[in-house]
């Protein structure tokens, strides 16, 4: 087994543990940072998989990807504590 393939593997199984972290957390910024880390966790298996495959130029979608889950990440912890995502104020009886 190489070296890629048993990161491969480790990666995998963290992977895992988020998504159960993600299941149990007790409060919602428990579950958005599991879920974070799960998305961070799959940018690492892209470009493990990339080098594995032979396929480096996979790291640009790695990189897109992180990106997309940074923005996402933000998106929804703001929702979370705004209710909605156009304003940064929360309006009186709600």
């Amino acid at each position: 087994m190489s070296m890629f393939a048993a990161t491969m593997i480790g990666v995998i199984v963290t992977m895992l543990l988020a998504l159960i972290r993600a299941g149990l957390g007790p409060t919602v910024y428990d579950r958005i940072l599991a879920l974070n880390m799960f998305g961070t966790k799959s940018i690492l298996l892209i470009a493990v998989a990339g080098f594995l495959y032979g396929r480096p130029d996979w790291l640009d979608i790695a990189i897109v990807y992180g990106l997309v889950n940074f923005a996402g990440t933000i998106a929804v912890c703001k929702f979370v504590r705004f209710g909605n995502l156009a304003t940064d104020i929360r309006r009186p009886g709600k």
